[in-house]
């Protein structure tokens, strides 16, 4: 019996911890030791990591990827992508979505974990088709929650679309950590019934206490790969600790190809990490503990932290409760969707301006509005019938795929941003996050003109 280990220290738990905000240089001495440690794969960009780099850390997310690639060649390099979002918040037309699964491929992904907020499979079919069509690993993943709409038949159904569309792997992205033992016995039991070759992947998080439960009985009901972290990124809002769960399963007779004395290496290195992080204020403590809340109201740790934060700013932290009580209502009226960027921000927003205007959806945010005209996909349930006519009127919901009403984008961006883009990543970059970019761009080529000045001094 044979389980694998995606880490996931260099984007997810970093991510989820502190907000992505490990430069590089951090990570760069102890490259070469991950690259001997016999992952499946070493999780290292998408998701936040590329907003991060050109908001925070003045670095350009195409060369970390390259230079990660350069000390891992070893090791499959992975990352997150939100189908049609990219690594955004909104749409792109299909020639930006294709270019940029191109290039991640070209820079160094070898998979690529695809994913849409609202499990609209329309949303993934193009980021899939360009995967495989570039020869990385295509991974299908089901944003997984729960609600009245969502069932073990429909998440069977929707893995039998992704494998029809041609993913390799499927994950279980449990974003929330609410999924509980049984029902990862239950969910992976159901895959592996209806598809036994199919390997299946979890993916979830340690923020309510159930993960190490929940991917034991998932490795137990035949799941092949799982995501963990190196402990001292561990925990919290992080993932499983990748050495707790490798004795653990090797002491039941798994084998997990891990190489135990390199994980020590890798988990000494980001030890005094971790403890600089936390002095500096970078890594709260609060991210590292136990909340059962999001059992109750399914609220991923991300989320919950940046209410927090947008309470405080507005000195209304004493209607937190309100708010958490007000979310799966708001969640209800928007036909349940899965609480995953962006859904998570937009339901999570709207919720907080319910209970402090007083009145429900006396102000409804452009996003939700957005989501109820159908510009993210088709809902997993009904939208409240009022709701939907307070914001269309008359009119109808998209009922199409949002995509295919975009004009291509790629040539437009690449006009845009003219000479300060270098390259066809430098066009994506811009597309992506405009102003980051631009801002960045423009930093870089400061940095060029005052090195020039100092090599000509110095042969002067």
């Amino acid at each position: 019996m044979k389980v694998q280990f995606t880490e996931t220290v260099l984007r997810d738990a970093n991510q989820s911890l502190m907000a992505t905000r490990m430069p590089f240089s951090d990570f760069e001495p102890i490259l070469e030791t991950l690259n001997k440690a016999g992952y499946y794969s070493l999780e290292c960009w998408g998701g936040a990591t590329f907003d991060s780099c050109l908001r925070y850390l003045d670095e350009d997310p195409w060369e970390r990827l390259r230079k990660i690639k350069a000390k891992c060649p070893d090791t499959r390099l992975q990352m997150l992508l939100r189908g049609q979002n990219l690594l955004g918040y909104k749409h792109y037309p299909d020639d930006v979505v294709r270019m940029f699964v191109k290039k991640s491929i070209e820079n160094g992904i070898d998979v690529i974990r695809i994913f849409d907020a609202l499990n609209d499979t329309r949303n993934i079919r193009v980021a899939v088709d360009e995967t495989i069509k570039n020869g990385a690993v295509a991974s299908g993943a089901i944003s997984y929650t729960t609600s009245p709409v969502h069932t073990l038949k429909k998440y069977v159904e929707l893995v039998r679309e992704m494998k029809e569309m041609g993913c390799s792997t499927i994950c279980i992205k449990d974003m929330a950590g609410v999924m509980t033992p049984i029902e990862a016995k239950e969910l992976v039991s159901a895959i592996k019934d209806a598809m036994p070759e199919m390997p299946v992947i979890l993916h979830t998080h340690c923020t309510t206490g159930m993960a190490y439960m929940t991917a034991l009985k998932a490795v137990e009901a035949g799941c092949d790969i799982i995501d963990t972290a190196t402990s001292c990124f561990s925990g919290g809002t992080s993932q499983p600790a990748t050495e707790t769960l490798h004795d653990a399963l090797t002491g039941l007779g798994y084998e997990t190809g891990l190489d135990r004395t390199v994980l020590k290496k890798v988990n000494d290195h980001f030890k005094p990490l971790r403890d600089g992080y936390l002095s500096a204020g970078l890594l709260k403590p609060k991210a590292l503990v136990t909340d059962t809340d999001a059992l109750t109201y399914k609220v991923p740790g991300g989320m919950l932290s940046n209410m927090i934060a947008n309470l405080e700013d507005m000195h209304a932290l004493g209607k937190m409760e309100e708010a958490l009580i007000e979310i799966p209502r708001v969640r209800e009226d928007m036909g349940y969707p899965p609480l995953v960027t962006p859904l998570s921000q937009m339901v999570g927003n709207q919720a907080v301006t319910n209970v402090l205007v007083g009145e429900r959806y006396k102000n409804i945010s452009k996003e939700i509005k957005a989501y109820i005209k159908g510009e993210y996909g088709k809902a997993p349930g009904e939208i409240n019938a009022d709701l939907q006519k307070r914001v269309l009127g008359d009119d109808e919901p998209i009922t199409c795929r949002f995509a295919d009403t975009l004009e291509d984008g790629f040539e437009k961006g690449k006009a845009e941003i003219g000479e300060k883009a270098k390259s066809d990543e430098d066009v994506l970059s811009y597309i992506a996050f405009p102003q980051q970019a631009e801002a960045f761009f423009e930093k870089r080529e400061e940095k060029a003109k005052n090195t020039f000045k100092y090599s000509i001094k110095r042969i002067d």
